[in-house]
């Protein structure tokens, strides 16, 4: 797909970076792949949030126009595609580890949370490493119980 960022409103900075990749959708795609090394279309649908399918194709295309991943067809099913982190969204990776520092200390941090908190802390240069070789940094959470 052509590079082709959409024409941003304003010259500000936080308005640019809001209008590229600050919407929920986009931050929890972008935590999927950083996080969890999630790369294909159907892992990202299988998220404890729920996103529609049409969002997520719109915040995929989205991503993908501005810069910050990659789509190539699947090896393994050229049918489908594999969605990858750009240097542009590993970029990111600093911005999405602070969101999740910032949140820790306004909200219940699990055990599962607080494991990966310690890592930030105590080695943020091989957490930002794996991001950059798109290597998962945990397992996604377990499901969600169907209410």
């Amino acid at each position: 797909m052509k590079h082709d960022p959409k024409k941003h409103d304003s010259d500000c900075m936080i308005a640019y970076g809001v209008d590229t990749f600050g919407d929920r959708w986009s931050l929890l795609v972008l935590r999927d792949m950083m996080l969890y090394g999630k790369r294909r279309y159907n892992e990202f649908l299988a998220s404890n949030e729920q996103i529609a399918t049409n969002v997520l194709a719109t915040r995929l295309k989205h991503l993908e126009c501005e810069g910050i991943i990659s789509k190539e067809r699947d090896p393994e099913n050229r049918r489908s595609f594999v969605y990858s982190l750009t240097e542009k969204g590993v970029a990111l990776a600093p911005v999405i580890i602070e969101i999740m520092r910032w949140s820790s200390s306004h909200m219940k941090v699990n055990a599962r949370r607080r494991k990966l908190l310690d890592r930030i802390d105590n080695d943020r240069e091989g957490i930002l490493a794996d991001i950059r070789n798109q290597t998962p940094i945990m397992p996604p959470p377990p499901p969600r119980a169907a209410l």
